[in-house]
């Protein structure tokens, strides 16, 4: 296998940022690929934690360098780490499993995957380029109906991970708008919110809410195609197939799309799942003090208790700016 830094590129100095990714993937791809460099390990982390890394490596007595590309390399006798730009971390050299078992593991990758493989699930990341579907708030009586899409490929898909990004279900409403905000700072992507009053006109036009989705799913992965010019497209299958098929040709869209359950398994998935919940968090939160209530999540016993207060407040006709009027929880407010 040819190694990356034998290739010699030409390029014009407008091209350079360009060149830098090419490089850095193409390096990634090697790593991961050739069988006949066990001794190289590639972790993604979070540039957050970039310095401390740095002074840590200085006090354990590493020499510091900064080729291109790189935030820093350091080395020392018997092992060498170099930190990229994207986030992306190597080791190499005869002392690096002491190294990554004794530091690295517990104080930055806070993960022991590498040392004890077989108590983690992990499998190795596709980062081939994609778009990830999901959405948030169908379930809700109140508040909107957010599906939001995310474009990643490559080392961006590793980063994702350092993120912190996994099933939107499994993280905290406080976390979710944390690695929300970083998602939208460093990502391509397009989310569309319907609020209360356009999901009601919306559901009367559509009779269903299978359809409802797959018109916001269509609508957010033409968004991303005309920014990414990615054909390949992930979402979480919420119907069958031939429902979002039926709203991607109706755009004249012509994708390579892959729908299956539990689709948030999917890091970029995930994120977009990520991005919908906040998107719902936000809406929902923005209703509550516009009207002054605390709006709850779900459909449960106090979803009916502040729909009534509401009802009682502002009148049963103003319902449809706040809730989903085709949900059966709207029967027990009115009676």
């Amino acid at each position: 296998m040819l190694h990356p830094a034998g290739i010699l590129v030409r390029f014009h100095m407008k091209a350079k940022w360009r060149f830098c990714i090419l490089a850095e993937n193409l390096i990634l791809f090697w790593h991961m690929q050739d069988k006949s460099n066990p001794n190289t390990f590639v972790a993604a982390i979070d540039l957050s934690l970039a310095k401390q890394l740095q002074n840590d490596l200085i006090e354990q007595g590493f020499t510091l360098s900064t080729p291109p590309y790189t935030l820093f390399s350091a080395k020392k006798k018997g092992i060498s780490c170099t930190l990229y730009q994207s986030g992306k971390l190597t080791v190499q050299g005869k002392d690096k499993d002491t190294f990554i078992e004794f530091y690295l593991e517990p104080h930055i990758l806070k993960s022991c995957a590498y040392t004890y493989p077989e108590q983690t699930h992990t499998t190795q990341e596709n980062l081939l380029g994609r778009i990830g579907i999901d959405e948030s708030g169908k379930g809700d009586f109140f508040g909107p109906l957010c599906i939001a899409g995310v474009f990643a490929e490559g080392q961006d898909i590793l980063r994702l991970k350092a993120l912190g990004v996994r099933d939107s279900k499994t993280i905290t409403d406080k976390d979710i708008l944390k690695i929300s905000a970083k998602i939208r700072e460093s990502f391509t992507y397009h989310i569309v919110r319907i609020n209360p009053l356009k999901y009601n006109e919306l559901y009367g036009k559509f009779l269903n809410l299978n359809r409802l989705l797959a018109w916001g799913h269509a609508t957010t992965i033409e968004n991303l195609v005309e920014k990414t010019q990615c054909q390949d497209v992930v979402i979480d299958q919420f119907a069958a197939e031939h429902i979002v098929i039926t709203a991607l040709s109706r755009k004249k869209l012509k994708v390579n799309l892959t729908q299956r359950h539990r689709a948030e398994e999917d890091v970029v998935v995930a994120a977009a799942s990520i991005l919908a919940r906040a998107a719902f968090l936000e809406g929902l939160e923005k209703l509550s003090r516009e009207f002054e209530l605390p709006l709850p999540k779900g459909a449960s016993a106090k979803t009916i208790e502040i729909g009534r207060q509401f009802a009682r407040q502002y009148g049963k006709e103003a319902l449809e700016k706040v809730c989903k009027l085709h949900f059966k929880t709207l029967d027990s407010i009115l009676t």
